[in-house]
């Protein structure tokens, strides 16, 4: 009986390539590399045992489009077969290494000038006139499909937004899930998040009150536990003021689907009122524009002074004489601007303060009206304090999760599970996100009954208005401006005629003008007033 023959070793090598496009595909049924890239890999082991080679190295793109080869995995192949011997370069199907044919060409170069053959595992692709004939034609065939494809994707993309649907990712707030019709037909679709919803319903809420910026509304959310949406790589984080900004003026928050951009109405439920939006989108547009002057002047005038010649806003002017002094005035921004041919004169500071002084001499409070405001107050304050009494419980709910959060960590620590370095990091944030929480919670305890202590005192004062007002601080007189006066227009004879508030129209005498002998002084050259502040900016 003849003696067995040992194997002889393979002398030849290859290097395989395997590739899917999307992350669904890698991890599809559960597994840790999905169904396609075990086929992939049993395919070319296959095709290396017939060119009796052996596979060196395995690369392995999971998750990477062909539209590009910029992918990681395919820069390290042509990285190691320019450093090593390698005879094969073992892929299933041409298109794994690219969709289009300029790319096609740059690799298969950068192949040949290593020495390295491209053999498809489905394909006859070789070096032969036929090989090379089929290996163009397929390169064709998968550029086409892939523009096709793209096509295809975005026509339906542009339909489904027509139809109300949401063509992307939803955002925070909303979640995509996948459900079944009545057909049994599975069905992409968005529901609000239960979790994260009320959070983006009380930021609208919040900042439409015109009383937070957004870097403090970011904050707050933080503090309350808003995070984004975790995934299988990452897990949830704190929005950054940008992403806020994004939430805030995102329309699909109204039920519009914002699509190349064009809208449509979305199918998906509002999370907020169209009036709620519209006051946001105001706010957001003023405070923008007004971060974007590049001199911002401070006086407690500002904002409630109207030109009565052409119904524009009366801003601060600060001309300098020839010697080096600054001036201040009112003057007529639609003048100012050209938008209207207004020829009003400009105010001095100080006038003008006299002018608003002399409007406070009208106002007329009866007990009845006291009585009336101070129900009012008490009212506006309890429904406050219940609001804040929900936003603290919110603070001590998320604070107890991350104390929790903290405890299991420290548990997975000492059970080996996570290193030092990292129990080390989320340690810090947790830290910093309880520290903010703790001094809001501070704050919060007593900070409605000074409030309404305050305003209470404020009301004593209107019984006696024009003197309180002359008493005041620049602050103050700031305050007590904005809340009774929606605007108060100059006429050019030097008249103020106010418009008031809708909570002080009762008993605001608008009938009645300042003094007859105040009256507005031609434009000229003096200081600075004293109670005027103002600060210039280079943003």
């Amino acid at each position: 009986m003849p003696a067995p023959v040992a194997p002889q070793p393979l002398t030849r090598s290859a290097v395989t390539y395997l590739r899917v496009s999307t992350r669904e595909q890698a991890a599809g049924g559960g597994g840790d590399e999905g169904f396609s890239i075990p086929a992939q890999r049993a395919a070319n082991t296959r095709k290396a045992a017939e060119l009796d080679a052996a596979i060196v190295a395995e690369f392995v793109d999971a998750g990477e489009s062909a539209k590009s080869a910029n992918r990681p995995e395919l820069q390290r192949l042509l990285a190691y077969i320019a450093e090593h011997r390698v005879d094969y370069c073992i892929v299933h199907k041409v298109d794994r290494l690219a969709r289009n044919r300029v790319d096609d060409a740059v690799i298969h170069l950068s192949l040949r000038q290593a020495g390295v053959t491209l053999v498809s595992a489905t394909e006859n692709i070789d070096e032969t006139p036929s090989g090379m004939l089929t290996h163009g034609i397929m390169s064709t065939i998968a550029e086409f499909y892939s523009l096709n494809l793209a096509a295809e994707v975005t026509k339906g993309l542009v339909q489904k937004a027509r139809q109300g649907g949401t063509p992307a990712k939803a955002p925070i707030g909303y979640l995509n899930v996948r459900a079944r019709d009545a057909q049994g037909r599975e069905v992409r679709t968005v529901q609000i998040d239960p979790q994260r919803a009320p959070l983006i319903q009380w930021a609208f809420n919040e900042y439409a009150r015109g009383q937070t910026a957004v870097i403090d509304l970011q904050k707050a959310l933080t503090a309350r536990g808003l995070t984004s949406v975790p995934s299988p790589q990452r897990g949830g984080r704190p929005l950054g003021k940008a992403t806020l900004y994004k939430v805030l003026t995102n329309p699909y928050y109204i039920g519009i689907v914002r699509w190349n951009g064009a809208e449509y109405q979305g199918s998906h439920e509002p999370l907020v009122d169209t009036e709620t939006w519209d006051r946001v989108q105001s706010l957001l547009k003023a405070r923008g524009n007004d971060s974007s002057r590049h001199v911002k002047h401070d006086h407690y005038l500002k904002g409630v002074l109207y030109c009565g010649v052409c119904r524009s806003r009366m801003i601060l002017d600060f001309p300098t004489h020839r010697h080096g002094t600054t001036y201040a005035y009112f003057i007529c921004r639609g003048r100012a601007s050209k938008r209207t041919p207004c020829a009003r004169k400009a105010v001095r500071v100080h006038v003008a303060e006299a002018l608003v002084e002399q409007v406070y001499a009208s106002v007329r409070i009866t007990d009845d009206t006291y009585r009336r405001l101070a129900e009012q107050i008490d009212r506006a304050y309890d429904e406050r304090a219940a609001s804040r009494a929900t936003e603290l419980a919110d603070l001590a709910a998320h604070r107890a999760q991350l104390d929790a959060e903290s405890d299991k960590l420290l548990r997975a620590h000492f059970a080996d599970a996570i290193d030092l370095p990292t129990l080390k990091r989320h340690q810090d944030r947790i830290r910093t996100s309880l520290a903010d929480i703790d001094r809001r919670l501070a704050e919060g305890r007593d900070a409605y009954t000074a409030e309404r202590s305050h305003m209470r005192m404020a009301l004593e004062l209107l019984r006696d208005c024009h003197r309180a007002y002359k008493d005041s601080t620049p602050d103050l007189r700031r305050i007590a401006n904005a809340a009774f006066f929606e605007r108060i227009y100059l006429t050019e004879e030097g008249e103020p005629t106010p418009v008031p508030t809708a909570t002080f129209t009762d008993f605001i005498d608008t009938g009645r003008g300042s003094n007859k002998n105040t009256r507005v002084e031609p434009r000229g050259i003096e200081p600075l007033t004293s109670c005027l502040q103002s600060r210039r900016s280079t943003n």
